[in-house]
């Protein structure tokens, strides 16, 4: 058993930007990374599934996304940050020190940093593993501008998928929305905006079933789920917006959350319900969901741990 003054839970951008800062105030904080071999909690993220990174400030050329966190990760060992390359696999925050295990072995803290992220729901296709990032996308706003003049499509009926679908009209020559029920589950106001937009095409009673291209996307086969009908649509790009899913599982009935399984913090701060446990990143926002708001509330966390901490007389 080996005990630290912060230890964190997750390694993207918001994880590591907690463990830079952190480590600056001398903390010494250990990062419990995930696993490379899972998709829902990896270690880097989201990012380390993504090609080319042009938001990020910065970065005038862009910047691939594993290139970024390795950064990020590089940047926090520099000051003394440390890693364990596992996935935690049970937590007590019942009492201090709080207790982290991964398998069999356990840790100590006095303060915690939930840093887990979220994960897009997927259709569950074949084909999205190695063709997400090259044609296929989960963030408009991260993606859109790649696609110049192209005609994509986006999957979902919500106001997320009325946004993205909105914003990619700003780039994109066409845009399908494609939809399994013969109406929108979103706002009045948005289903408005999609369906007065002349850029954005409706595919109703519509499903995604498979996915075209071996280096890139070059179109998607469309099944009408009432008669089974496929068809071909010749998109070289795919926005799948059906939902993200925080990684939470972890902290049921420990942690204070949402319905929908987000991670609650105390207005303006990253405090949870628990004191000296703090959330930051997608696992506790689902309103931006970009890498620079993450790494944005990480430096949060670990200036809320830190003062935390000294107020305890512990750091």
């Amino acid at each position: 058993m080996s005990h630290h003054e912060v230890l964190i839970i997750g390694s993207g951008p918001a994880g590591l930007t907690a463990a830079i800062y952190t480590a600056r105030a001398s903390l010494a904080p250990l990062v419990i990374e995930g696993e490379p071999s899972s998709t829902s909690d990896q270690p880097g993220g989201q990012l380390m599934l993504t090609t080319e990174v042009e938001n990020f400030p910065g970065f005038p050329n862009g910047i691939m996304g594993p290139e970024l966190m390795i950064n990020f990760r590089e940047q926090a060992m520099r000051f003394g940050a440390t890693f364990v390359t596992e996935k935690v696999t049970a937590v007590d925050f019942s009492e201090r020190p709080f207790r982290v295990w991964v398998r069999g072995t356990e840790y100590t803290a006095d303060s915690i940093i939930v840093s887990t992220g979220a994960q897009s729901l997927m259709l569950g296709l074949p084909e999205e593993q190695h063709l997400l990032g090259h044609g296929l996308s989960t963030c408009a706003t991260c993606d859109g501008f790649f696609f110049r003049g192209h005609e994509i499509a986006v999957v979902g009926g919500g106001d997320s998928a009325i946004e993205e679908a909105s914003f990619l009209t700003k780039f994109a020559s066409k845009v399908t929305l494609i939809h399994r029920r013969d109406s929108l589950r979103a706002s009045k106001i948005m289903q408005e905006r999609a369906l007065n937009n002349p850029k954005i095409e409706m595919r109703w009673n519509s499903t995604v079933t498979a996915l075209h291209g071996t280096e890139t996307l070059t179109g998607a086969t469309v099944t009408d789920v009432n008669t089974g009908e496929e068809s071909l649509l010749p998109v070289t790009g795919l926005f799948v917006a059906i939902g993200h899913r925080p990684n939470t599982d972890l902290f049921a009935g420990v942690l204070d959350m949402e319905d929908n399984g987000y991670l609650i913090t105390k207005p303006g701060s990253t405090y949870t319900n628990i004191a000296g446990v703090f959330a930051c990143g997608d696992v506790q926002d689902h309103t931006y969901r970009q890498a620079i708001t993450a790494a944005g509330s990480g430096c949060m966390a670990a200036l809320d741990s830190e003062r935390w901490l000294e107020a305890q007389h512990l750091g």
